[in-house]
């Protein structure tokens, strides 16, 4: 799976998503309108006589206002819908019937999903989003939705908790991380909208004809019966079949990214039994992947299964027997195994301390490595066997006090400040100075013995610790997530010179808060010229080159690397030797990079690549530094791993 392909696609999707929108917005209201004058020329006595043609041009001003209110109609109905979305994955959940899991887990089926949430969030490189399920669904189904990584959400049915083994529900939820990957979330949400603007006529057109009495109008002298009654019948007509053909977009466009999302789940986990085990049982059993008390129609191109029991062109997925033998050729549709959901009741507790996988572990853990088999643009929206593996090992060996503290809604704020205190140790004291002023002296108790706990467990907990404790956080009121960050800004300010690794981290926070507080919120992608875009890609490469290198010799290698592969134009530029690291300039230089598309993104990262491993080395703070510029371009980095060769 290339990521920045599959984003520039689903963009493509969503511009011929509006496209199709506005032709078929234009068609109906064209066709409603047509019938309102026919039925208004045939039935009453505006026509006095005229030609039709007369009519329409006597009469195009009460016609035109006709058309505007239905263009109004569909417009808001749109708007309205995607309006109640605005609040993200979670909202999408819950209007399902869907509940969000507690931090203080009983159950142990939903605790083994959430434990494999996590780890596919820590292999992706993006923080775990909100986990819901849905209690009252016996079908084995599974959805993503949000609009960025930030606010998403992953829901599984119970069916789909009781019927799944380990395996299988990793299957799923890799699956459901492709669609977080590829940037479908966003383009879900817009045809959820679509589809309610569209749908909204024919729902207000049947009401028209249930409501009226033809008799009683009919029994009226002069009255407008019959141009209603036309008009109710036109708005049911060409409202079901703007529905006809909504339902064939949505399932066109749903069945490519169901086969992407697939074959995208086998790449992560390496195998195809999962995956392709979870979609047999889904054939053999009884309530398949349908859904009982929901209704799916609105989120059926979003589910794993069907949802429910449309077929053909109205399918939003490719044929079950069809999608199994794309990962297990040899398979017939007789071979589906007979389940019964009575014999899946038990799962075994898992552990929830263990050690890493043997040999590996990431170049922050080590602080070097010889080298990068693939460049960090490879890398983004790419997670590998390797990576869930690490990432398995490194979740269940957290020490227990973070972990508990990641989950719980109280104490992750506290975790988020220690953080970012400094681990130089320079500024440490006047931060925890301020933190006891705005926080108090028992919260700043706390926070020491968690930042004691993360020097003691390592670097390479840091992150994951802070993508762990995103859900929690999101819980809290939008005023105290403000006050976190207000305070994380104090705290990095203290001295008024911010080095490199708190800088990583606020941005890190900053930018998946901010998405989570304002879902449809999309990062400013603004319209810079080409120079400005290019000087802005050439600051960050400064920045870069000089964040792991020792001396100006090194340094100067690590630019002309990195510049190298922008290509002609990179030759205009020149290395500084006295350049002063700026967070104001990195800040800029990450906004207006924001405007790159997908090509320009990947030309980026190569150079980031070449920059830093210009002396075969990769350090923390370089580590660190690349994760802070792929998480503020959208760009979601799996952890950087190397193998350690004994002896």
């Amino acid at each position: 799976m290339n990521f920045f392909d599959a984003q520039d696609k689903a963009r493509r999707s969503s511009r011929r998503l509006v496209l199709v929108y506005l032709l078929a917005t234009a068609s109906i209201v064209a066709g409603v309108t047509l019938i309102v004058a026919l039925a208004s020329y045939s039935f009453t006595s505006l026509n006095q006589g005229m030609t039709f043609g007369a009519f329409l041009a006597n009469y195009s001003g009460m016609l035109a206002l006709f058309a505007l209110l239905m263009i109004l109609v569909i417009v808001g109905a749109t708007a309205f819908k995607t309006a109640t979305l605005s609040s993200g994955g979670g909202r999408v959940a819950e209007s399902l019937g869907a509940t969000q899991i507690p931090p203080d887990i009983k159950d142990p089926k939903l605790q083994r999903l959430r434990n494999v949430v996590e780890e596919m969030a820590i292999a992706s490189g993006v923080p775990v989003p909100d986990i819901y399920v849905l209690e009252h669904e016996n079908g084995i189904n599974a959805f993503a939705a949000g609009y960025e990584t930030g606010d998403a959400a992953v829901a599984v049915t119970r069916g789909a908790l009781e019927i799944l083994d380990r395996q299988e529900l990793q299957g799923v939820i890799a699956h459901e991380f492709s669609h977080i990957l590829n940037g479908d979330m966003r383009l879900n949400i817009r045809l959820m909208g679509v589809l309610f603007g569209i749908m909204v006529l024919a729902l207000v057109g049947r009401t028209i004809l249930r409501g009226s009495r033809w008799g009683a109008f009919s029994s009226r002298r002069g009255n407008s019966a019959p141009v209603i009654l036309a008009a109710g019948a036109g708005l049911v007509i060409l409202g079901w079949i703007g529905i006809f053909f909504a339902r064939i977009i949505k399932a066109s466009v749903s069945r490519q990214r169901e086969y992407l999302a697939d074959a995208s789940a086998v790449q992560f986990t390496r195998q195809t039994d999962g995956i392709a085990n979870a979609l047999k049982k889904i054939g053999g059993y009884s309530d398949g992947s349908h859904f009982q008390a929901a209704d799916p129609e609105e989120v059926s191109h979003m589910l794993f299964g069907t949802g429910s029991r449309l077929s053909g062109m109205f399918a939003t997925h490719p044929p079950l027997t069809e999608r199994i033998q794309a990962l297990d050729p040899g398979f017939k549709a007789s071979d589906y195994p007979v389940v019964d959901r009575l014999t899946y009741r038990a799962v075994a507790n898992e552990p929830q301390v263990a050690g890493f996988n043997d040999g590996m572990t990431t170049a922050m853990a080590t602080g070097t490595t010889t080298d990068l088999t693939e460049t960090i643009a490879e890398m983004v929206g790419d997670p590998e066997q390797e990576h869930i593996a690490y990432a398995t090992g490194l979740r269940r060996s957290v020490p227990e006090k973070l972990y508990d503290a990641a989950h719980s809604q109280e104490l992750a704020f506290l975790l988020a400040v220690a953080l970012i205190l400094d681990r130089s140790g320079r500024t440490r004291d006047r931060q925890l100075g301020i933190a006891t002023e705005r926080l108090g002296v028992e919260r700043v108790r706390i926070i020491r013995e968690y930042f004691e706990a993360i020097e003691e467990a390592g670097a390479e907990y840091r992150l994951p610790l802070l993508d762990i404790a995103f859900p929690a956080l999101k819980r809290r009121p939008d005023a105290e997530l403000n006050y976190l960050l207000d305070l994380a800004n104090r705290l990095i300010e203290v001295d008024g010179d911010i080095d490199l690794y708190e800088y990583c981290y606020y941005r890190i926070l900053v930018g998946n808060l901010r998405q989570s507080m304002r879902p449809s919120a999309r990062n400013k992608r603004t319209s810079d010229r080409r120079r400005s875009v290019r000087d802005a890609a050439v600051e960050l490469l400064r920045i870069v080159a000089h964040c792991g290198h020792d001396n100006e010799d090194e340094r100067k290698r690590a630019f002309a690397a990195g510049l190298a592969t922008f290509g002609k134009w990179g030759s205009k530029y020149a290395f500084e030797p006295a350049y002063a690291f700026s967070v104001p300039a990195l800040d800029r230089s990450l906004e207006t990079l924001l405007a790159l598309n997908g090509d320009g993104k990947r030309m980026l990262l190569e150079a980031i690549t070449a920059s830093v491993m210009s002396d075969k080395r990769l350090s923390i703070s370089e580590t660190e530094l690349i994760r802070a510029i792929c998480a503020s371009l959208d760009c979601p980095l799996p952890p950087i791993l190397t193998e350690e060769h004994a002896g």
